[in-house]
């Protein structure tokens, strides 16, 4: 895909966003999405949705082919939906309790599934489902790689690929805690992957989150889970498509190690610790 048309991508992925979230917030159930951010100002999480569906719609015009589309909306629209269950259902008093992936596991064996249990299995779905699509997909299939796979390769391959799709929505939601974090962080990473046969899927998902941003510098919306793990998880899938096996296995690596660290460390406190990181953090933010 040439640049021009890399551009023509990202510009439907942020008029795609803005107007879903014009309509999210106009739907009569919108004021059950308003929350208290950090500083105690009322916003809402009508641009969790709104990015969902910008970013995988976006990125599904983006894509290479059908088995790609078909990938790259069952990532970001998966995600969401299940990113905004946790975002409604875990907001309810009894939910709070849970945090963090060993919170949920404990919840369970305490016989109680509970919302973030319900988003982890569900983007882990997706995850799948997103894999398994792209294996469909001639250039993935076509890596040298994947060409001398047997059967019991292919399945490993697919199990990689879900794991990027899955640990790529986690990341993204981890560091939705400040205004604009998340949106920043998905153009950080996204940006590269604009590059290659499978670019327009990043550029749509990059373009839903330039699309929204003022927006969520400006404390007037919250991506949310929902959000964050549908841009993740279309992100997920242009890195997924781009790597060959040895490729997914390294990436998997680093999201696995990044999500491990994530219980034990706060990603704030590191970036506000951090000279250059903690300045591109409060870019835009505002101040007042």
């Amino acid at each position: 895909m040439s640049l021009l048309g890399r551009l023509l991508i990202a510009g439907a992925g942020a008029a795609a966003a803005r107007y879903a979230l014009r309509q999210v917030r106009t739907a009569p159930p919108a004021p059950a999405l308003e929350r208290t951010n950090f500083r105690g100002r009322t916003v809402t999480l009508a641009a969790g949705p709104a990015l969902a569906a910008g970013a995988a719609t976006a990125g599904a015009l983006g894509a290479s082919g059908p088995a790609a589309r078909a990938a790259a909306l069952v990532a970001g629209l998966g995600g969401g939906a299940v990113g905004l269950y946790d975002d409604v259902v875990g907001a309810r008093p009894e939910q709070k309790a849970a945090k963090g992936f060993a919170g949920h596991l404990a919840a369970l064996r305490e016989g109680r599934v509970t919302a973030g249990l319900v988003k982890i299995v569900g983007v882990g779905a997706a995850g799948l489902g997103a894999a398994a699509l792209l294996a469909a997909d001639p250039t993935v299939a076509a890596h040298p790689r994947r060409r001398r796979q047997r059967a019991l390769g292919r399945t490993v391959d697919v199990l990689l690929g879900a794991g990027i799709v899955a640990g790529t929505a986690n990341l993204v939601n981890l560091l939705d805690l400040r205004p604009g974090r998340a949106l920043k962080s998905g153009l950080l990473l996204g940006t590269p992957l604009t590059r290659g046969p499978h670019g327009g899927i990043a550029a749509g998902a990059v373009g839903a989150a330039a699309g929204l941003l003022p927006d969520d510098l400006d404390e007037q919306v919250m991506v949310g889970d929902s959000g964050a793990n549908g841009l993740g998880a279309v992100l997920g899938v242009a890195l997924a498509a781009r790597t060959g096996p040895l490729g997914r296995a390294a990436v998997l690596a680093v999201l696995a190690g990044l999500t491990a660290a994530s219980e034990k460390v706060s990603f704030t406190q590191v970036i506000q610790a951090t000279p250059g990181l903690r300045e591109l953090d409060e870019l835009g933010r505002r101040t007042d």
